[in-house]
């Protein structure tokens, strides 16, 4: 028992004492080629050689982490070389660029497309300058937000307005600057909704034609005979273009011959009436009697086979009515017996007179 004793006090001092000297390692370590570092991305990169019996089942575990803490312990020698500082009870270490080109999950976002008004602003070469949020109020003598509640130079808490010159004495002046707000306001919705759409790449209605991403020629001579037609006078006395075609599609309107002109036209146009009547051979259109004809023998085809499968039908009504009747009782469409006069064996009632 002792023995024992004394050979398990032995292993544990001398386990102690690995532990102490794995603690205690030493920051060195040697390497027959010097490891690639991108401290940027903390990155370290080992080209020596692996033997393969190092990799074997049986070493192949303490191996790798040998080798992963030789490795780690190189990378933050290299980044203790970099200048620190102190920075809330922290020693920190500022890295520097990465040069190693990592691959993105996904594609890099693309830019914003720019509004309206900053292509405009560029174009111009308008330069953005930055206001500071605070104004001063003369009426208030103090400094007030630009918009918004209680802001600066608030127009709509005056309780009078200054009739203009040129307006109408009778006009609101105070519904008008209502009326004008909320026309600054759609307006300026609108324009956002715009540049969501064409940020979206979504095609958005035009003016004066169809929402369409091309438009046909048929579709433009329509848009085109509409704003001829929508003046005062219909288009009356609107002037056309050299070498241009009426439009398609106006209608016809409807001519009627005045009943008091001239008579020589009146008797030639009943002459020729009368003459039409009693010639033998009356003008006749081939075209338009044939295909009459061939409508009329349709419509009869089509109205014989509609009383065939009427027919049919009736005959098998009365044959599945003739299979049901055969049992007792009448039955109905879904096969129950029909409740006709009085049960047997029961008397009905005489009716109150």
């Amino acid at each position: 028992m002792a023995e024992a004793a004394a050979c398990n006090v032995d292993e544990i001092l001398a386990q102690a004492e690995r532990d102490e000297a794995e603690k205690l390692r030493s920051i060195a370590v040697d390497k027959e080629l010097e490891l690639d570092f991108d401290l940027g991305n903390l990155l370290a990169c080992d080209k020596n050689r692996v033997d393969r019996r190092d990799l074997s089942a049986e070493n192949k575990a303490d191996f790798l982490i040998s080798l992963a803490r030789d490795n780690t312990q190189l990378l933050i020698n290299e980044l203790w070389k970099l200048p620190t500082e102190k920075l809330q009870e922290a020693v920190v270490v500022k890295l520097p660029a990465p040069t190693t080109p990592l691959p993105r999950e996904k594609p890099p976002p693309k830019p914003r497309p720019p509004t309206k008004w900053e292509q405009f602003a560029k174009m111009k070469g308008i330069q953005k300058k930055k206001k500071t949020n605070l104004a001063w109020d003369e009426t208030a003598k103090e400094w007030r937000r630009r918009w918004g509640y209680k802001r600066a130079k608030d127009d709509t808490k005056e309780w009078l307005i200054e009739v203009p010159e040129t307006a109408d004495p009778g006009e609101d002046q105070f519904a008008k600057r209502v009326a004008a707000k909320k026309e600054r306001v759609a307006k300026n919705e609108l324009n956002r909704l715009r540049n969501i759409a064409r940020a979206q790449k979504i095609k958005v209605p035009g003016v004066g034609l169809t929402p369409v991403a091309k438009q046909s020629k048929d579709e433009l001579g329509r848009a085109v005979s509409v704003a001829r037609t929508s003046t005062a006078s219909v288009g009356k006395f609107q002037e056309g273009l050299p070498k241009e075609k009426p439009a398609k599609g106006t209608g016809k309107k409807r001519k009627f011959q005045p009943v008091v002109g001239d008579f020589s036209t009146e008797k030639d146009r009943q002459l020729e009436l009368i003459k039409t009547m009693a010639s033998k051979r009356p003008k006749m259109d081939i075209t338009k009697a044939v295909n009459k004809q061939m409508r009329e023998e349709d419509r009869e085809q089509a109205a014989a086979r509609n009383s065939k499968r009427h027919k049919q039908a009736g005959r098998k009504g009365r044959r599945d009515n003739a299979a049901g009747g055969k049992g007792k009782g009448k039955k109905g469409a879904r096969g129950k017996p029909q409740r006709g006069g009085a049960s047997r064996g029961k008397k009905s009632k005489p009716g109150k007179r």
